[in-house]
């Protein structure tokens, strides 16, 4: 397991110890390696654990009534898979796979067994849950309230910085490995809308496309334009258990 992917997640407050980052790197079952498009596990299936992403792209989603697809969030390597299912005997949400992928099943008593072992894990594992919930309140609250020129920009600059933490943004430049259908199955827009919304964005000159590579021409003016506001990690970590 690469020791960036698998840990970026839980170092994003502070630095695990070599004993911390064997537990974690000792985590999960056998490597389960899936092509583009497939199915991890559905929505209703039992959820006897989550799974560590190592390498490509992912994503969760539910199926609407209407049969339309909401895209729930895009997942990286580093991220773990299918967490909000851990307060359900099933799943709550559908995992595929959006590149070719490397991922690991945990399961919930390794996990427990983990925490038992380790709680300074487990507090930073519930710090993590928490900065994702803040992202999903932001999303929420901008789907609402702001125009999807707007969205598409906090879109492409969330992206942007994940992909840095994995060293994968090169002069404010990046793969999207994402179609325009689920850019739009997660922003809640047409493809026609999507794209109409990138050709804005070029010509305001904030971004360039070349096929999948987008690169960042005026962060500070994409920055404006998202109007998300800015989440400082918190610094103060003296309330967390002590590494053992």
């Amino acid at each position: 397991m690469s020791e960036k992917s698998s840990l970026n997640r839980l170092e994003d407050f502070t630095s695990l110890t070599p004993e911390e980052v064997e537990a974690v790197q000792g985590l999960g079952g056998p490597v389960i390696r899936l092509d583009r498009l497939r199915e991890i596990r559905r929505e209703g299936e039992v959820a006897s654990g989550f799974y560590m992403l190592e390498k490509g792209w992912a994503m969760a989603s539910h199926i609407l009534p209407s049969g339309s697809r909401q895209i729930l969030k895009v997942h990286l390597p580093g991220d773990l898979l299918g967490t909000p299912s851990m307060c359900s005997d099933t799943a709550v949400e559908t995992l595929s796979s959006i590149t070719p992928v490397v991922i690991r099943h945990v399961p919930l008593a390794q996990f427990g067994a983990l925490i038992d072992a380790r709680p300074r894990l487990g507090a930073l594992f519930l710090l993590s849950v928490q900065a994702e919930r803040l992202a999903l309140m932001d999303q929420l609250a901008q789907m609402g309230r702001t125009s999807a020129e707007a969205q598409l920009a906090a879109f492409l600059l969330d992206i942007a910085k994940r992909l840095t933490r994995l060293g994968e943004v090169h002069n404010d430049s990046f793969q999207l490995r994402l179609t325009q259908e689920h850019i739009g199955d997660l922003l809640g827009l047409t493809n026609v809308h999507v794209n109409r919304m990138m050709r804005l964005l070029e010509d305001k000159l904030l971004i360039q496309r070349d096929r999948e590579r987008i690169t960042i021409l005026d962060r500070a003016a994409l920055t404006k334009l998202a109007g998300r506001p800015p989440r400082e990690k918190r610094k103060d970590l003296g309330w967390l258990p002590k590494s053992r």
